[in-house]
């Protein structure tokens, strides 16, 4: 057995809710244990900076500009982060020098892969030298600079929790892994461990935009104010019929590639219901365009506890033969799942192992990618 990492990933997601913190133990490869979690919610006022960081980016041309309050933002995300870290060694009775590594994904403000362009906000050398941990950072860049659309980077992880699945004989097979955050994106696992991966449409974020614009409140707790609501079919097909989901080629999404119904287009409630049928509806329009049908679909992320959203997809992939399961259902954890990613890709960066592939993200070949991050050589008196 080769040597075994303990690393903690930090993940902060299109829905700009907060920061998810997980630590698992791995070699990078095939051996994975899973330890503790814990999320760190964002205060309302960073959110709405990180709202105004969105639309500060959209004047980036070159990855390394931080036009408006974009540099400010950065600092103050990261060290969010320092604080998140601190927070769970001290909830977990760990020091710093029982972390190998951290996998820090930061923010991302801007994602255009047709021009090769991606940007994610944190400064990893800062997150290194506050923490006294090494830190592996920015690792989408490499994939885009090898042809790739510098997403989705889970699937590597999710081919590992499948082996563990098909091991104890838990589900059939094919397996999708399903990850509805603000744009939910899909993971097969097929024979032999073939990988196919992409973005499959807005999961949380039209239905979070639409909830804090009418109701002030940042999303659809449990989605209660969907099952008010009635499904609208010319609105829905409005989203359907956009051509993302009959294009040949797969390609990953901005947040900003789907926009919110207008305030005329429906009450509150069927604006809700209407959007929780398109996200689960999105989820199997693409997988149409997996390699075989899915048998099994497990869902992870913060759609997952939106009941609405968890009916249709049950629904709809039943009358293509899937099963649908919450991660919790199999044992898995669906809020740290990300987190618990990004720690296993830090792993894999280091041993320069590949962290995406032709079949997730059109890369030229399978790729490794990342920053690494010293922590300092004399650190001082670690204050938690």
């Amino acid at each position: 057995m080769g040597r075994i990492w303990t690393a903690i990933g930090l993940m902060s997601g299109t829905s700009m809710d907060g920061i998810d913190v997980a630590l698992i133990r791995t070699d990078g490869d095939s051996i994975v244990e899973r330890g503790p979690s814990a999320g760190y919610a964002y205060d309302p006022a960073f959110r709405q900076q990180l709202k105004q960081g969105l639309e500060d980016a959209r004047a980036i041309e070159e990855r390394r500009e931080r036009p408006g309050i974009l540099a400010e933002l950065e600092r103050d995300l990261t060290v969010r982060h320092v604080g998140a870290v601190k927070a769970f060694l001290r909830d977990n009775n760990m020091l710093p020098e029982n972390i190998d590594v951290a996998g820090f994904h930061g923010q991302t403000v801007l994602h255009r892969p047709a021009e090769a362009l991606t940007v994610q906000i944190g400064d990893g050398e800062l997150l290194a030298k506050e923490t006294r941990i090494d830190v592996v950072y920015d690792m989408r860049a490499n994939d885009m600079a090898h042809g790739g659309q510098g997403a989705p980077l889970i699937p590597a992880y999710h081919a590992v929790l499948a082996r563990g699945l098909a091991e104890r004989e838990a589900i059939d097979a094919p397996i999708v892994f399903v990850n509805i955050g603000g744009i939910s994106n899909l993971t097969y696992i097929g024979a032999g461990d073939e990988l196919v991966a992409y973005d499959s449409g807005p999961g949380n974020t039209l239905i979070d935009q639409w909830v804090e614009a009418h109701a002030g409140i940042p999303y659809d707790q449990g989605g209660m104010i969907a099952s008010e609501g009635t499904i609208l079919p010319q609105l829905l097909d409005r989203y359907l019929l956009h051509p993302f989901f009959t294009a040949e080629k797969r390609r990953s999404l901005d947040r900003s590639d789907f926009a919110p119904p207008a305030p005329s287009d429906a009450s509150l409630e069927d604006g809700a219901r209407t959007l929780a049928r398109v996200t689960a509806a999105a989820i199997i329009r693409s997988a149409r365009h997996l390699p075989s049908k899915p048998a099994t679909y497990i869902v992870c992320g913060g759609g997952r506890l939106n009941l609405v959203i968890m009916r249709d997809l049950a629904a709809l992939a039943a009358e293509e033969g899937g099963r649908v399961f919450a991660a919790e259902a199999l044992e898995l954890n669906g809020d740290s799942m990300e987190a618990e990613a990004w720690a296993y890709l830090a792993v894999r960066s280091l041993r320069r192992l590949p962290l995406t592939y032709p079949g997730t993200t059109g890369v030229e070949r399978p790729m490794s990618g990342g920053r690494m991050a010293a922590k300092p050589a004399n650190p001082l008196e670690f204050k938690p």
